[in-house]
């Protein structure tokens, strides 16, 4: 049995990207329940895409992979410096409107002018 930076290696080749590298090395230095943990997303996800199987956007399970593990920050135009995968998770809010605080209010009005939002999540 294989652990999950063999099979990263296995399925990507020499096409594997540092990110789903950094992804594998977390998978086997944890657990892979973990990782999804982390990342608030499915196990059956992860395994996806350290197999190269994943349908979704690539880019988008990139952008959580760095901010969680990466330590990848964006400038944000209401909250200032930003890990990246918080960006993603106030876009993925800002689809609907919800009314429950100030802040949330804040932000979806932010994340709706702002030019990352054009891109969807995971």
């Amino acid at each position: 049995m294989s652990g999950p930076v063999e099979t990263a290696h296995k399925a990507w080749g020499d096409d594997l990207p540092d990110w789903v590298e950094r992804l594998a090395l977390e998978c086997a230095a944890t657990s892979q329940n973990r990782v999804a943990k982390a990342m608030n997303r499915s196990a059956a996800m992860i395994s996806q895409v350290l197999r190269r199987k994943y349908p979704g956007d690539l880019s988008a399970v990139e952008e959580l992979v760095q901010g969680v593990f990466m330590s990848a920050v964006i400038e944000c135009p209401a909250l200032g410096r930003i890990p990246a995968n918080d960006c993603q998770d106030w876009r993925m809010k800002a689809r609907r409107f919800v009314n429950v605080n100030a802040m949330r209010v804040r932000m979806y009005r932010a994340c709706a002018r702002c030019p990352r939002n054009q891109k969807g999540g995971v």
